[in-house]
């Protein structure tokens, strides 16, 4: 999740371990230890573009990180604020870290949570940034840090807002299930075969779906929203993954393919190769769009293979926000 739902989720689990004795300060400091396993990202900025995909959401996300890590720092703020035991201070770090993966589990991208297994789980039911699991959470957190320590109204605050928040990951998980279901029986609707089908929600809310299905060839992709009329439509993406039979010698395309699954495809632009990620979709709704939201530049050089992720830029983002509102309503 963005930054803001895992600062608040840390500072509410911070409150609910240690507000009695520390009051705000509790929730400074689960806020903090709420960031801390995205310091992958910093991280991976010392390597090259795969090896960084395959750090993000890995060791510092994990159970493992979780327990090594809470009584280090809960050492260390025991020394600063001894209104509280350094096995306080680790406990309170422990379900702060802890609890930052075990929301990332909810995302596309997903976590590996029980690293060192190569195992990531991702139930893919929530965007990144979904105001309707943050607001709410973030008003109820506030609220309840104007509150007294002792008081009981601050923990019924701060405890209504971890129980809308995880209501709403329900509530996720729920719609993922009806709209799996409907792109299930479109699919037979129209008497197309496939071998494999995700599904995900849009930007920003859990009203509007897309699907992922995979043929032989090719990929289609398909959106369902709550208020649709009209039966879904599916858009086919070849697959082309022969385009790049001449550089599988190269290790880090192979661990790059592995990042995706499986679900990418190759396209050929003036002559260059781009490796896309179809798990996360496209930058835009329009039926003709042909930009992913991650594309990798593939380009040969002294015997290597240059991989690159494509930036993106506010024209894409301005684009989607456009047609997301548009699409939502139904069709």
């Amino acid at each position: 999740m963005d930054s803001l739902s895992q600062i608040v989720l840390g500072a509410a689990v911070g409150e609910v371990v240690l507000g009695r004795k520390a009051g705000n300060k509790a929730m400074i400091y689960g806020a903090v230890a709420g960031t801390i396993p995205d310091l992958d990202i910093f991280v991976g900025n010392f390597y090259d573009t795969v090896t960084a995909l395959e750090i993000h959401r890995g060791f510092s996300h994990s159970l493992v990180f979780s327990i090594l890590a809470a009584p280090i720092f809960g050492v260390l703020v025991s020394r600063i604020h001894q209104q509280a035991s350094w096995k306080d201070w680790s406990k309170l770090m422990f379900w702060a870290l802890f609890t930052h993966p075990l929301l990332d589990c909810f995302t596309t991208w997903g976590t590996q949570l029980f690293w060192p297994l190569d195992l990531r789980i991702a139930a893919k039911s929530i965007f990144v940034i979904d105001p309707l699991y943050t607001l709410p959470f973030l008003i109820c957190l506030i609220a309840a840090s104007l509150y007294k320590r002792t008081s009981l109204k601050r923990r019924k605050l701060n405890r209504l807002g971890l129980f809308l928040s995880s209501s709403y990951l329900m509530v996720s998980l729920v719609m993922k299930g009806i709209t799996f279901s409907k792109f299930e029986n479109a699919l037979e609707q129209q008497n197309i075969s496939y071998s494999e089908i995700e599904t995900k929600p849009t930007p920003f809310n859990t009203l509007l779906w897309s699907a992922n299905v995979k043929r032989d060839d090719d990929f289609l992709i398909g959106e369902y929203s709550v208020f649709d009329t009209e039966p879904i439509a599916f858009r086919a993406y070849p697959k082309q993954h022969q385009k790049i039979d001449h550089l599988r010698s190269y290790e880090n395309l192979n661990r790059l393919i592995a990042v995706t699954n499986g679900w990418y495809t190759i396209t050929e632009k003036q002559g260059e190769l781009y490796l896309n990620d179809l798990r996360f979709g496209l930058v835009s709704l329009n039926p003709n769009a042909e930009k992913f939201a991650f594309s990798y530049h593939l380009k040969e050089k002294n015997n290597q293979l240059v991989i690159t992720e494509v930036p993106k830029n506010t024209d894409d983002a301005k684009e989607l926000l456009e047609g997301l509102w548009s699409r939502l309503k139904g069709s």
